[in-house]
């Protein structure tokens, strides 16, 4: 018998985080890819710019790190934020097989880090290439798997020389994900 994992908004969110500050995660795994944004602080705009506002995402790979990177209208002012990519902390049984590769669909969530709650969530279906960059990553990442402490090192080298807007200007692809306003009757 399998057990289903419910992600209801308002609900706790249904899977442990394991860094519990501000800001984006961003994992890759046998169900897919998926993003998660944290904030200990938001409002009904943070959360309706999450849900239904256009959100940039692009990839880039900086000394054999990659990273997600996102712009969010209505959340951050200061432009870019990024999240890198790690197998180090999936567990075996949970690690990226082929056939969960060709899935090029993202997932993301907004959760309250003080409460631990689900506040907003959307999925996306990302260009060709730019799912391949990543699957690309992933397969290498697999083949010479990277400890977690030789991983934090190398991001914090790399967040030490570049901003996550120099990391932007750096992308190997982007993508936008468009407003998805209903239409008023």
């Amino acid at each position: 018998m399998s057990t289903s994992v419910s992600f209801a908004v308002g609900e706790p969110f249904p899977l442990p985080v394991l860094a519990q500050a501000d800001g984006g995660m961003f994992q890759v795994d046998k169900n897919g890819m998926m993003f998660l944004l944290q904030l200990s602080r938001t409002d009904a705009i943070a959360v309706e710019a999450f849900r239904t506002g256009e959100i940039e995402l692009a990839v880039t790979e900086v000394d054999g790190v990659l990273f997600l990177l996102y712009r969010i209208d209505g959340i951050f002012k200061d432009g870019w934020g990024d999240a890198p990519l790690s197998l180090s902390l999936v567990k075996e049984d949970l690690l990226p097989d082929e056939e969960s590769l060709r899935d090029s669909t993202i997932h993301l969530y907004l959760i309250d880090t003080n409460l631990k709650i689900l506040l907003a969530q959307r999925t996306a279906s990302m260009p060709e290439e730019f799912a391949e960059i990543i699957r690309a990553y992933v397969r290498a990442e697999k083949e010479s798997p990277t400890s977690a402490l030789a991983f934090q090192k190398k991001v914090a080298t790399i967040w030490a020389e570049k901003s996550a807007a120099d990391l932007r200007r750096a992308a190997k692809a982007a993508h936008t994900l468009p407003m998805t306003l209903g239409t008023i009757h």
